[in-house]
């Protein structure tokens, strides 16, 4: 009987969930005043020596994204140290931080079919709301 999931998937789930926390409790009190940072996705390799954590920041001013991340790889070996803390891994992956910017490219790109439907709507002079048709 094959495994639901491989062995690199488990161990990105429970780095993910472990790395979310140790983010919201032991390094937001260590670094202190912080936008809201969230673990959106990662990824782990084969060997499962590296792993690749896409973090999302929310209110944030602009250029500030940038200072975040780079603030999370000099912190590296502290949120490292904590994960290996909490998984019973040989060997703790090393981190790797990247922005992920789909989340909030995602909200954009809605933001602009929302109102090019509005401008379509209004330029036929359709009385409906757009998004009440279905």
């Amino acid at each position: 009987m094959a495994r639901e999931f491989s062995r690199t998937d488990r161990v990105a789930q429970q780095v993910h969930k472990e790395v979310a926390s140790i983010l919201q409790n032991e390094y937001k009190h260590r670094v202190g005043n912080l936008p809201l940072i969230t673990v959106s996705d990662v990824e782990v390799s084969r060997d499962l020596a590296h792993a690749k954590i896409f973090i999302t920041i929310y209110n944030a001013e602009e250029g500030e994204e940038k200072a975040q991340v780079k603030q999370l790889k000099e912190y590296n070996f502290f949120i490292r140290s904590l994960l290996a803390k909490r998984l019973r891994m040989r060997s703790v992956p090393h981190l790797h931080f990247f922005q992920d910017t789909s989340i909030t490219e995602g909200m954009r790109i809605s933001s602009l079919v929302s109102q090019t439907v509005a401008k379509d709507a209004e330029k036929r002079g359709d009385p409906q709301d757009p998004e009440e048709q279905d």
